[in-house]
């Protein structure tokens, strides 16, 4: 009984409930800018932000930024799964980091999903932030990259300044 107790202590800590929440926060808001954007273009309505930004869609079957995108499907699928064994892999990490990782770690898991799910469900990541100047254009990307490249700066950021031991 006592371990039972311990047991949901440990799983309903303010800590995890925080993780579940950016990881919610996360998904929540890359889907609904995704969401827009793929409505937005189905009226063929590209948006021009500024010299330097537009929102335009784009199908991406690779990883993030665009990168590995094949058209063939044992690429895709294997792709796929391997970001499956690391929302796995990142599931693990939260459980067993202290505070501020599980932060951090979230934010990666909560794009990661992000991205996943569309994977499932459109076979391709919809893409739609465009960086430019000139003629040079950034790799297109989304709201779940942006969510998982904060978190692995803020994880190298913080393995690099905060434990010089």
């Amino acid at each position: 009984m006592n371990f039972s107790k311990s047991f949901r202590s440990k799983i309903f800590s303010i800590e995890n409930i925080f993780s579940l929440v950016v990881i919610i926060f996360a998904f929540t808001t890359d889907r609904v800018s995704k969401l827009i954007i793929i409505k937005q273009q189905i009226s063929n309505e590209s948006l021009f932000i500024n010299n330097y930004l537009n929102l335009d869609l784009v199908w991406n079957t690779g990883i993030g930024f665009g990168l590995f995108s094949q058209n063939a499907n044992i690429y895709y699928h294997a792709i796929s799964f391997l970001i499956f064994l690391v929302i796995i892999f990142l599931s693990y990490l939260i459980s067993k980091s202290n505070s501020i990782d599980k932060v951090f770690f979230s934010l990666i898991l909560g794009g990661a999903i992000g991205n996943f799910y569309d994977r499932l469900f459109y076979y391709a990541v919809p893409d739609f932030i465009d960086i430019h100047v000139n003629n040079y254009h950034w790799f297109t990307f989304n709201i779940a990259d942006i969510f998982i490249t904060i978190g692995v700066i803020f994880l190298i950021s913080k393995d690099l300044i905060l434990d010089k031991k």
